[in-house]
């Protein structure tokens, strides 16, 4: 992937090196989010929020530096996510970035509560900020079986600024009100299913735009597309739960099978165009 002379100014919270404190209660609180960590690959907001409440943790702020790092992988978040802001901005109208693209490491306050590395990249509609510890990339690739390819990283921040953007279009809003009238849990789950695959959608959709809008300075290149596949199918639900040992699930799905998500990475790329990221269809 080709990114190293495309624009900074991606909107970057520093928090690396700051104590964000860690997780009340002591082990039992560290090995349950590890465990969501690893099967969920991100996280729901108001599981996240759910967490912090039970094991006491405060959301009081916390500030780190603003601007872009001087680490190649800081610099990497920088421009990617400015890039993937530049191709939204003439997608979706009236489009507002995240508030900030926060780095930290193992921990850190969030407006929804306490957020931990061990529950991987997130974002909060909350402060509309994206959460990422950097140290996921290689647990992804170690742990998950997932790509170490700069696209497949990529994936990852676009599909969390995807969370974003059904933020800003209302799907996270009407999806919620669905959960909450749905007859069973397995009809909840359907809807979180749909609003992941969009994520996945919309990842596919600034692939296929990143060049047009940096002059090619930020622009998928040969075998990325496979690297994005790969870890698409690395954290489907039904991988995952194989993975863990567990047997196969579909009503306890949260994000969708490996399939689903390479489907909707493929088809947002192929076409470019958002309005072809309707997951909600027969819902």
């Amino acid at each position: 992937m080709r990114w190293q002379g495309g624009q900074r100014g991606g909107g970057i919270e520093d928090r690396r090196g700051m104590s964000g404190g860690a997780v009340a209660g002591g082990g039992i609180g560290v090995i349950i989010l590890a465990i969501i960590g690893v099967v969920f690959f991100d996280i729901d907001p108001s599981t996240t929020q759910q967490l912090a409440s039970q094991f006491g943790q405060s959301g009081a702020s916390q500030e780190g530096r603003q601007g872009t790092p001087e680490d190649q992988a800081g610099l990497f978040v920088d421009v990617v996510g400015r890039n993937i802001n530049d191709v939204w901005a003439t997608k979706l109208d009236g489009y507002r970035p995240p508030d900030n693209i926060v780095l930290y490491e193992r921990g850190t306050p969030t407006g929804c509560g306490f957020g931990q590395s061990a529950m991987g990249p997130f974002y909060c509609p909350a402060d509309r900020q994206v959460y990422l510890d950097l140290s996921f990339w290689q647990e992804m690739e170690t742990q998950l079986g997932a790509s170490g390819a700069d696209f497949a990283r990529a994936y990852v921040l676009a599909h969390e600024i995807g969370h974003h953007i059904q933020t800003l279009t209302g799907a996270s809003e009407q999806v919620q009100r669905a959960q909450q009238s749905a007859s069973s849990e397995a009809e909840g789950n359907r809807y979180s299913v749909a609003l992941e695959l969009q994520a996945d959608c919309y990842a596919g959709v600034w692939a296929a735009n990143a060049a047009s809008v940096s002059g090619g300075e930020v622009a998928v290149e040969q075998g990325d597309l496979e690297e994005g596949l790969r870890t698409a199918s690395a954290i489907g639900d039904d991988t995952l739960q194989r993975r863990s040992g567990g047997q196969v699930s579909p009503e306890s799905f949260t994000h969708g099978s490996s399939a689903q998500r390479m489907e909707w990475l493929q088809r947002g790329y192929q076409t470019g165009d958002p309005a072809s990221c309707d997951t909600f269809q027969g819902l």
